[in-house]
């Protein structure tokens, strides 16, 4: 983070089976996070399946709420293998609203599915207005273009980007959904036809927001390379680096 300049990062957990081999639990992310409190920021997360015999989410509320004691700032990475709009996911993003944290989704053809043209998505956007959702990885970043195949819900398709995609669309129409630009899904779609990211960064600057993925030793992030491959002015420059971010982490 010193060497790049960064002041600030928020770590995510990852409490799903999904997320294998990655293991970052709420617990232990909210304890490491304690001897850096001005420099990283938790986030928490919960698998709506853990509880299965829990009718009224009870369980579910309470854990959340003690992770919120304990100063998690949004939720994610959330990455269940169920549909995005499964009723169990349903109350997490209720519980969400309660507290008012933002959600970071991981969307491909395993985890928080959904069908070509994110219609499940748009429902859930249009559902839970007073939550802020930040869309990651390779099914939400597919549909940057409009020639979406059902395979490229898991996968980083290439050549021009066709206009009329889904995501520019539904980040015009809706205002509690972001792009995180973060992993190769986010460095694919802005740099598989940099003539349509230049503009569509242009466009939507004030709804993405720079992140990286989780971090290896001797890992590159393409993603330092985005301030040197597009023109945008300081003002959209600072939206995507650090302004919309920190608008979501109420």
């Amino acid at each position: 983070m010193d060497a790049h300049g960064i002041d600030y990062a928020v770590v995510q957990a990852l409490d799903s089976p999904e997320s294998y081999p990655v293991q970052a639990p709420s617990w232990w992310v909210l304890e490491q996070v304690e001897a850096y409190p001005d420099r990283l920021l938790a986030f928490c997360t919960v698998d709506p399946r853990t509880l299965v015999y829990e009718e009224d989410f009870g369980a579910v509320t309470e854990l959340l709420e003690r992770y919120v004691e304990r100063g998690a700032r949004g939720f994610g990475e959330l990455k269940a293998g169920l549909a995005i709009d499964d009723p169990r996911l349903e109350r997490l993003y209720e519980l969400c609203a309660d507290h008012e944290l933002p959600i970071l989704f991981h969307t491909d053809e395993k985890a928080m599915m959904d069908e070509v043209g994110l219609p499940r998505l748009e429902d859930v956007l249009a559902s839970f207005p007073s939550v802020d959702f930040v869309a990651h990885a390779h099914a939400w970043w597919a549909h940057i273009s409009a020639d979406v195949s059902w395979e490229d819900r898991g996968d980083y398709p290439s050549g021009p980007i066709e206009p009329g995609g889904r995501v520019p669309e539904l980040l015009s129409e809706y205002e509690n959904i972001y792009g995180d630009v973060s992993a190769g899904s986010g460095w694919n779609a802005l740099t598989r036809d940099e003539e349509y990211a230049q503009g569509f960064l242009e466009d939507h600057h004030e709804q993405l927001v720079f992140g990286t993925d989780f971090l290896a030793p001797d890992q590159e992030v393409p993603q330092l390379e985005l301030f040197d491959r597009f023109e945008l002015s300081t003002e959209a420059w600072a939206n995507v680096r650090y302004r919309n971010i920190e608008e979501l982490l109420r």
